[in-house]
């Protein structure tokens, strides 16, 4: 078992010593574990964010003045005032995402007890703002009105009083969540891109056939692409966590890091081992890439990082149980997100273990029969 140990080990240096001469693969490294987080953090983002407003003012009084100085930085522009003749033109073409029409007589309809309506037009091919910024604007208004005329808000007199309390995220920033989940997200690319290119530069640059002569076994050579490739990611996750999550963009992370690179390794065990097996399915670099994507692509957004894992179909939800990316993306949010400790995660990484045992048994024997037709 030393003998073991220690050849798995001198190995994996080897795999350190073959990972820094190639150039393009640490610039991948450096580059999806730093740059590719912060802008998929500050781009992605799925709440308001400065978005484009106008304001045709019909009423020129106090309270449509505060329903303006309301729109405030960062979620709206500074409102532009617009004329209601130019209002289509302006919607065509895209200028504004929302276009809000008070009408002449807005604060005198309120003072006499009548209801005026407000229309907001709102460019709906802006998707990801439309929605949620209509919600804002409609509580903008809400509450600059209800203060305007000192009265008690609309829902106090209804006869249940929703009290809604925002957990492990109350400004409902995006960012809180795209920042760590971007480094997660990377996690799987690099782990399986990595140790699964470790095997074809063996394989294409004829080193595999110097391997075939040394008094090494196949589990000790894959012992070896595991722990070096998946230590080079570990601890890039654990910089990008640190560094650009932390300082860069300033994202509290409420859990134990600790925690999380524990179970990054052992989720990076199971992935780095499916890499393995792709590369042995695969004859050459570019059948290895083409393969990879699909398995990228279910991976992500089957996994609950994207959409939650419980509105997809039962059945589906069973097959992605298979992939340890569901239980690494369900972990990983407990901890960053929720601060949860051990006792909340222990089955998630018992089941990261147990496909990791399952995907190096199989990657295994498909190693061993790749040597044998090397040799």
């Amino acid at each position: 078992m030393r003998r073991w140990i220690e050849n798995a080990f001198r190995l994996g240096v080897k795999e350190f010593a073959s990972l820094s001469r190639d150039v393009v693969m640490v610039v991948l490294i450096a580059y999806v574990f730093t740059f590719a987080v912060y802008s998929e953090a500050t781009a992605m983002r799925t709440d308001v964010n400065d978005a484009k407003v106008a304001v045709i003012d019909g009423d020129r009084s106090t309270l449509s003045g505060r329903i303006k100085d309301a729109l405030r930085a960062p979620y709206f522009r500074p409102p532009v005032e617009i004329d209601r003749s130019s209002l289509d033109g302006l919607m065509d073409k895209g200028a504004f995402t929302f276009i809000i029409d008070i009408p002449h007589g807005l604060e005198a309809d309120f003072l006499a007890g009548r209801s005026p309506a407000i229309q907001v037009n709102v460019d709906a091919t802006s998707i990801s703002q439309a929605g949620v910024g209509t919600a804002y604007i409609q509580q903008i208004v809400a509450q600059e009105t209800t203060s305007f005329l000192k009265q008690a808000p609309a829902e106090t007199l209804a006869p249940v009083n929703a009290v809604i309390r925002a957990m492990f995220n109350p400004n409902l920033e995006a960012i809180s969540f795209t920042a760590s989940m971007g480094v997660i997200n990377n996690v799987t690319i690099l782990a399986i891109i990595l140790v699964g290119a470790a095997v074809m530069r063996e394989r294409e640059h004829g080193t595999i056939e110097h391997l075939l002569v040394m008094p090494v076994s196949a589990s000790e050579i894959i012992a070896g692409k595991v722990w070096a490739n998946g230590l080079v990611i570990l601890l890039a996750a654990a910089f990008s966590l640190h560094v650009v999550v932390e300082v860069v963009l300033r994202t509290p992370i409420v859990g134990s890091i600790e925690l999380f690179l524990a179970g990054t390794a052992i989720y990076l065990f199971a992935v780095t081992s499916l890499g393995i097996l792709l590369a042995t399915v695969a004859n050459s670099m570019p059948q290895f890439a083409l393969l990879s994507i699909p398995v990228f692509v279910l991976m992500f957004l089957l996994s609950g990082s994207f959409t939650p894992f419980e509105s997809m179909p039962r059945a589906l939800q069973a097959i992605m149980d298979l992939s340890p990316s569901t239980h690494f993306v369900r972990f990983a949010q407990a901890v960053l997100y929720r601060g949860a400790g051990i006792a909340v995660v222990w089955r998630d990484l018992l089941i990261m273990a147990g496909l990791g045992a399952a995907f190096v048994t199989l990657a295994l024997y498909r190693f061993k029969a790749m040597l044998s037709r090397q040799s």
